[in-house]
């Protein structure tokens, strides 16, 4: 059955536009292992020993971004058969920390994940976001956000639904919520945690100073925020304060929305309802000015024979051991890619030679729109 991409199409864009310790010469992630596909062909995938800790829940050392099967993110139409078929290989590829939300259609990657992983479900961890004012029952977008507590609790019904499941695993706020005060929301999940209908819960885009007010309610086990060497940003404050409060970080965009994959460059045609078509830094003068980035990473790709993406990942991994990148794909082939970052390993100073040649690079334009950018790092309002 096709997804109705037109629907989806416009309420993707909405969404983006208005929201929108490995490295001393040990293997990133630990080990890997080597699997054999149908046709003969030897694939690497994650072992059961690759794991990290957010907080206390263990997952795959490389999770899987799941926000592009609800639709065409970048601008690709894709298949529910064959996004369900993507969910089920990750897994086999030794993935197992899926991340989605509510948003992400509305409702539709969700619903995936929820056939995907029917008869399996205690082999994943299920990551999914409320914060969106979205009708629970029609999924109807309405203006702004929503995280009043009787809201989140009837949204997460319709999570337990879709995702064809008795408990989520790890429960995000997508966005701070200006009009509702961060101990409010974390109260209503600290009853959904004792409900059992919560395992863990977690933060998105949220300032530092809402991260500490929420773990003294709920402890957080994991905060998201775009990170990786074309987004270094979260190093100045939040990954200190996660840091000392023993909360795991799970960067989205881990591959810079592709761009560190080597294969985008100024000369780079983006379908018409490509996101990236309204970001500063995908403008092609922005494009001319970062690819020397990408220059960098492919150098080290070559002396390690590895992928461009697999080093971008493997840098992520090498930061702190509490870090689990989520790349999104709809292709099987990229998260085999991907969780080949697994054996890729940097000595101490390849690693401090990669920093230096990145810091090198001056950046050209920011990561979102303004309107996207305006709902990160926001702090909630304190409570009365």
């Amino acid at each position: 059955m096709s997804i109705n991409h037109e629907r989806i199409d416009s309420r993707r864009r909405e969404l983006l536009l208005s929201a929108g310790a490995v490295g001393v010469a040990v293997a990133v992630g630990g080990a890997h292992a080597t699997a054999t596909t149908g046709t003969g062909t030897p694939t690497t995938r994650l072992a059961s020993t690759d794991r990290r800790k957010l907080g206390k829940l263990e997952v795959s050392s490389i999770g899987l971004g799941c926000m592009q099967m609800a639709g065409p993110i970048y601008g690709v139409p894709v298949e529910r058969k064959d996004m369900i078929a993507l969910a089920r290989g990750a897994l086999d590829l030794g993935v197992t920390f899926f991340d989605t939300a509510e948003a992400y259609g509305p409702f539709t990657s969700e619903e995936i994940l929820g056939e995907a992983f029917q008869g399996v479900r205690d082999q994943v961890v299920i990551g999914t976001k409320f914060g969106w004012n979205i009708d629970p029952t029609t999924g109807k977008r309405l203006p702004g956000l929503n995280s009043q507590p009787d809201h989140i609790k009837l949204v997460v019904d319709g999570m337990l639904k879709r995702l064809r499941t008795d408990r989520i695993d790890l429960l995000y706020q997508h966005r701070v919520d200006p009009k509702v005060p961060i101990e409010d929301v974390a109260g209503a999940v600290s009853d959904l945690v004792k409900a059992g209908k919560i395992k863990h819960f977690g933060l998105s885009e949220a300032g530092v100073k809402t991260i500490r007010r929420a773990h003294a309610i709920q402890p957080l086990a994991a905060v998201q925020s775009e990170y990786s060497l074309f987004w270094r940003g979260p190093e100045n404050e939040l990954l200190p304060t996660l840091e000392e409060l023993g909360i795991g970080f799970v960067p989205f965009s881990p591959l810079g929305a592709g761009f560190l994959t080597g294969k985008i460059d100024k000369n780079t045609k983006f379908e018409q309802n490509d996101f990236r078509n309204n970001v500063p830094r995908f403008t092609p003068e922005a494009r001319e000015a970062n690819y020397a980035l990408v220059e960098v990473i492919k150098g080290v790709a070559t002396r390690k024979e590895a992928t461009p993406a697999q080093i971008a990942l493997a840098w992520v991994l090498a930061q702190k051991p509490w870090i689990v990148p989520i790349p999104g794909t709809t292709k099987l082939r990229n998260v085999e890619s991907n969780v080949g970052a697994a054996r890729v390993a940097f000595s101490a100073n390849e690693l401090r030679d990669l920093n230096a040649a990145a810091a090198a690079v001056k950046i050209e334009g920011d990561r979102l729109p303004r309107q996207a950018l305006d709902m990160t790092g926001v702090e909630a309002p304190p409570k009365k």
